[in-house]
């Protein structure tokens, strides 16, 4: 005996779920609900399954095969058209025209025991059998009665409350033999209980009722749908599950990792290969699908998780359905009864109302607060790059496939044939996207000089001798599990604005260049990159003095690629030194503030004892410094700027120092000291590089441990700063606490708070109001001067829904107290 498995609906009321799936190919605990159906099947020896399909149908049998996975034999009737659920069987029927057949829906989840449903069926030498079942609210359903003897008397389809008439629905599952065909017309649209039923009622024909026992829900809405996954986790339907019940109701199923340290309160699913990290907790009636990613402190209630989702950290989901693919960023929220379709991405700290609906490859905003359904709009991220290049977590944002698509893009900005020079840090995600990298360049004409593992400023000065451009990937530093994609001009330095946004457009469009056949680039790796970078470094840096001074420094490489270059940097200088954690650790591409704090002290107690003159540590990347002094102290980064600035001007006496405007003004003091004068530059790196390189420019720095040292580059440069510091510090003969002591305290605060994208033009216009008559300065973003010369800046964030407030005054109570004043203007434009 066959069946026939109806899967050829839309579910349109179970969009956006159905807008990019079949309906019967949903999960239901990790599994498609049609799957359930056809193992149902087999369990009752209904091992030959015609299958009709329309809606997506392609989908359904790439899944399903012929049924060699399941044990089945599936064959496939295709719908050119909608043909309702009799004229759909009736595409099928010379499968099934020579004995009795059953059939079923592909989309209700059920454990009706259909070997007495066909035994039924011959006994009453039914023409069909109607399978039946009682519910408590049958007005979405064919109603259904029956007499005594289970024939049927009278249908009624979705009825009124004033006509119901019984609580005994038809569920779609009928044994019929092939006569019926008879009564049903080729190629039009027929139903069975609106046009087939009602004429072999009227001619007499034998049509019983079965009144079945057992599980049967109709998965047509969203409710239903999580209710169905609730029903099986809570062992109400007879279906396997796919997995170890490692306590009661906690299924995970293999190859899935589970913290000890995560809360999992039952019943629930974990689907294979997923990930569920420290803190976590997964509540009742949770269904986590396979390759699924839930970050620490993440909170999971009656949610409906599909394949190939990241959760990050502290996100809170109740009562929703998540689609494949999809991306839920940090501190998201997602409220009962709303769904995510597929491919979506919600940004940070986004709430997305109960019963909202995102359609498919949509994107939410970082802060956004989503109220109403996103059907047609995009809303996509206006720009690729935020303030590290193009930033995000590893295979979940950044993935091979969009490296690839970026370094296509790129290299349709330049000319076929030009040469790119590549780079990436120590770390095993950034080797894997390099590689990937280097043949989307090739593939567009364009040659690759890789120089593999090698400190940042390095592969910024060898992008700078004779490439048009170049791409390095690295750790986000303080993020282990995100990447950077760094993309240069032919200067070595951050691409421009205007760079960043033709590289957007090319991306956006899509429109990559394709080498012909001959035109595929050349792939290079470059010999003697450390020692033709230090031999620059040593011939442009004043080093005078350091040979003689019998200075003994303490140097930490991080177990970064900056110990790759100081063995041959320390040795030409001819400095007494002790080199600290030079080793590479791939493990640890990036540091944490925490780590980086533990590091500085124990570099600290190292210089001291060894009575150095100071002790420096490297990034992991070699682009930033961070100091101790020779008692040991760490000297804070905005306190280093400081120094490093009296030591330049001090020897200089004249030129130009380019820092933000977020800088202390004591730096103004100490540059007019010394005859020297302050040019202020925006917070971006970018407009620091283009004052860094200018020619009356005599030193450079973020007050983050990035120095620019513009007689060697005019980008960032840990090694370059190192040099210089050394050279100065030999030659004034003072010590880092003397030069430090000399230096006025300054007192500058920084606060961060939380502003919707859609408020932030506002926030900016409140701030200017409410500077009335007070000197305002929009180098960047809005600068408040009191007339006191206490100042508090406002910066809306580029790449987050954030508001920036810095502020600085006699002593931390007068910034505190001018930080209070300006973030409740902030707050109060942003609600």
């Amino acid at each position: 005996m066959k069946a026939v498995v109806m899967a050829g609906g839309e579910g349109t009321r179970l969009r956006p779920m159905t807008s990019s799936m079949p309906k019967p190919l949903l999960p239901v605990v990790n599994r498609p609900i049609m799957e359930h159906v056809l193992r149902l099947l087999k369990r009752h020896g209904l091992n030959e399954t015609v299958v009709t399909v329309q809606f997506l149908a392609s989908l359904v049998k790439n899944y399903f095969g012929d049924g060699e996975e399941l044990g089945m034999e599936l064959t496939y009737a295709n719908e050119e058209k909608p043909l309702g659920t009799a004229g759909s069987v009736k595409n099928a029927e010379e499968a099934l025209k020579d004995d009795t057949f059953l059939v079923i829906s592909g989309d209700a989840l059920t454990d009706f025991d259909l070997t007495d449903l066909i035994n039924f069926h011959k006994e009453k030498g039914a023409l069909v059998t109607v399978c039946l079942t009682r519910v408590p609210n049958p007005l979405e359903f064919g109603i259904t009665i029956v007499d005594e003897e289970g024939k049927v008397e009278r249908f009624l389809e979705k009825p009124t409350w004033g006509q119901v008439f019984s609580d005994t629905v038809n569920t779609g599952i009928y044994v019929m033999e092939p006569e019926v065909f008879d009564y049903v017309e080729a190629d039009v649209s027929v139903d069975w209980s609106g046009d087939v039923f009602p004429q072999l009622m009227k001619e007499g024909k034998p049509i019983y009722g079965y009144i079945a026992e057992g599980y049967w829900e109709d998965v047509g809405t969203h409710e239903s749908y999580v209710k169905a996954q609730a029903d099986v986790l809570e062992g109400k339907v007879d279906v396997e599950i796919d997995g170890f019940e490692i306590s009661p109701g906690v299924w995970v199923a293999e190859g899935a990792e589970v913290h000890p340290d995560a809360v999992l309160r039952g019943p629930l699913y974990i689907g294979d290969y997923a990930k569920v990290e420290a803190s976590a907790e997964i509540r009742e009636h949770t269904v986590v699908g396979s390759n699924v990613v839930v970050k620490s402190g993440a909170f999971l209630h009656r949610a409906v998780v599909h394949d190939n989702v990241y959760i990050g950290q502290h996100s809170n989901l109740r009562g929703c359905v998540i689609g494949k693919n999809t991306d839920i960023m940090r501190a998201a929220r997602i409220e009962d009864g709303a769904v995510i379709g597929d491919e979506c991405l919600v940004g940070e700290e986004s709430i997305i109302q109960g019963n909202v609906r995102v359609y498919p490859f949509k994107t939410i905003e970082a802060g956004a607060f989503v109220n109403t359904s996103v059907i047609w709009e995009s809303r996509g991220q206006a720009h690729l790059f935020g303030a590290r290049g193009v930033s995000g977590i590893l295979n979940v944002e950044i993935t091979p496939e969009l490296a690839v698509r970026l370094a296509g893009a790129y290299a349709t900005t330049l000319k076929k044939g030009s040469t790119v020079t590549t780079a990436r840090d120590h770390s095993r995600g950034a080797r894997a996207l390099k590689r990937a990298v280097i043949s989307a360049l090739q593939a567009s004409a364009i040659d690759v000089r890789d120089l593999e593992n090698v400190p940042l400023p390095v592969a910024r000065q060898q992008t700078a001798r004779g490439s048009a451009g170049g791409i390095m990937i690295r750790t986000t530093p303080g993020v282990p599990d995100s990447v950077d994609i760094m993309f240069f001009d032919g200067a070595g330095a951050d691409l421009s604005q205007a760079g960043q946004r033709k590289l957007d457009r090319v991306f956006a469009r899509q429109e990559y260049r394709r080498a012909f056949p001959g035109e595929i680039g050349d792939l290079h790796f470059p010999s003697s990159v450390f020692d033709s970078y230090t031999g620059s470094l040593l011939r442009n840096v004043d080093t005078s003095g350091i040979a003689e001074s019998g200075l003994k420094v303490v140097v930490d490489a991080s177990n970064g690629s900056a110990g790759l270059v100081l063995p041959s940097l320390l040795g030409k200088l001819g400095v007494d030194s002790l080199t600290i954690n030079p080793g590479l650790d791939e493990s640890r591409p990036t540091e944490t503030a925490d780590t980086r704090r533990a590091g500085l002290v124990r570099l600290g107690e190292i210089a001291a004892s060894a009575r150095a003159a100071f002790g420096v540590r490297f990034d992991p990347v070699g682009e930033r410094l961070s100091l101790v002094d020779e008692k040991g102290r760490i000297v804070e980064d905005d306190r280093a700027l400081l120094v490093m600035l009296d030591l330049v001007a001090a020897e200089r006496r004249s030129g130009r120092v380019a820092l933000p405007v977020t800088t202390t003004r004591i730096a103004e003091q100490v540059a007019a000291y010394h005859g020297t004068q302050v040019e202020w530059t925006t917070t971006s790196p970018d407009d620091l590089t283009r004052v860094g390189r200018e020619e009356s420019t005599i030193f450079g720095g973020d007050g983050r441990g990035g120095f620019i040292i513009p007689e060697f580059s005019g980008v960032f440069d840990g090694a370059a700063a190192f040099v210089r510091l050394i050279g100065l510090v030999a030659r004034t003969q003072l010590t880092l606490s003397q030069i430090d002591a000399r230096i006025p305290r300054a007192h500058v605060l920084k606060r961060d708070l939380a502003t919707p994208w859609a408020v932030k033009g506002l926030v900016m216009r409140r701030v200017v109001e409410e500077a009335g008559d007070r000197f305002v300065d929009t180098t960047d973003g809005v600068r408040v001067v009191e007339t006191d010369g206490r100042w508090v800046m406002v910066l809306p964030d580029p790449a987050e829904a954030v508001t920036h407030l810095w502020a600085e005054g006699p002593d931390d109570e007068s910034a505190e107290a001018l930080l209070d004043e300006w973030a409740a203007v902030v707050d109060s434009a942003g609600r």
